[in-house]
């Protein structure tokens, strides 16, 4: 093993038990590739109890791995110049508004043009840390705010305050369903036992806790303000879908477009032809690596969340003055 490797001792929640080794670090590790930890594997740099571990090895009873992580390597992926707002750097951090439509990272179906190659056509020395400094994502088609770590000290810091829930995360999210309150959501996440592109509420997946506050209520609709306490794929989406508020434009997670009774033909056409999961992260929050400060970030939104509730709200105010 390498002596300039970084040795790091992971601990395994029970619910990994029976999945594959290099699956079960891909997503405890999300922001290494899975390619990247099964090199790992096959150099011998993963270990329990003294033995080296295969990729396809499946977890059993195992409770801690023994990770050497070998120093990055500069990536091979492409500068290239990607729409988005910067709203604050420094030699840290990088804080973005992410519009709706851009992929984060460089994956199957999207190989470049992703958010990772304009970060890099900012700064190409992004390419000497894991992820180009992304340390956590949003869906394709959400809009909002994100941070990019600038140094591995950066990156380090911010890893370990996502961990601690330091990170505060606000989302705003249009839903089809008027819920009569805010609630807490606290159920477990994992991947969909039948189709392994989608998430679900299982008890065999990881915590996953959302607060979700009313901000309006319109005939058939409501917008919600989310936050989160953990950081669960499609963790927001999976938990209003699952009380019975799918998000407006959800094609994954939600059902038929609902429309209030005498909508006018304008909003019933914004509502159908609303192409994106309404969701859009407006606020962050979070202790600045270098000086310690907390810091805040808010977003608008984006202009198509604000056409749609301008036609919900003129939709109400007309169902109100016919009573």
């Amino acid at each position: 093993m390498s002596p300039s490797s970084s040795p790091l001792a992971l601990e395994i929640p029970i619910e990994y038990e029976g999945i594959r080794v290099d699956k079960t670090l891909a997503e405890i590790l999300p922001e290494y590739s899975r390619a990247s930890i099964q090199k790992w594997l096959k150099q011998g740099l993963v270990s329990a109890d003294g033995k080296n571990l295969k990729a396809s090895e499946k977890i059993r009873g195992i409770t801690r791995l023994n990770v050497q992580i070998p120093p990055v390597e500069p990536a091979e992926w492409v500068a290239q110049e990607a729409i988005f707002s910067v709203l604050f750097q420094d030699d840290d951090l990088l804080v973005i508004d992410k519009p709706a439509g851009l992929v984060v990272h460089p994956g199957a179906g999207n190989p470049d043009h992703t958010l990772l190659n304009g970060l890099l056509y900012l700064d190409d020395s992004l390419r000497n840390l894991p992820r180009a400094g992304i340390v956590h994502r949003l869906d394709k088609d959400t809009s909002g705010l994100m941070v990019v770590a600038r140094s591995e000290r950066a990156r380090q810091h911010l890893i370990e305050q996502l961990k601690n829930r330091t990170v505060s995360r606000r989302y705003l999210a249009l839903v089809n369903g008027v819920p009569v309150t805010g609630e807490t959501i606290d159920q477990p996440i994992g991947r969909h036992a039948q189709d392994r592109l989608r998430m679900s509420v299982t008890t065999r997946g990881k915590e996953a806790i959302t607060h979700t506050r009313v901000e309006a209520k319109y005939r058939a609709h409501a917008l919600l303000e989310a936050s989160l306490e953990t950081g669960r794929t499609h963790q927001i989406r999976v938990h209003l879908s699952w009380r019975g508020f799918p998000l407006v434009g959800d094609a994954v997670y939600g059902k038929r477009v609902k429309l209030p009774p005498s909508a006018s033909e304008q909003l019933i056409a914004t509502l159908k032809n609303f192409s994106r999961q309404a969701l859009h992260a407006k606020r962050l929050e979070l202790i600045h690596p270098g000086n310690h400060e907390l810091m805040c970030w808010e977003s608008t939104l984006p202009k198509d969340m604000k056409n749609l509730i301008n036609y919900l709200s003129t939709d109400q105010q007309l169902g109100d003055s016919s009573l």
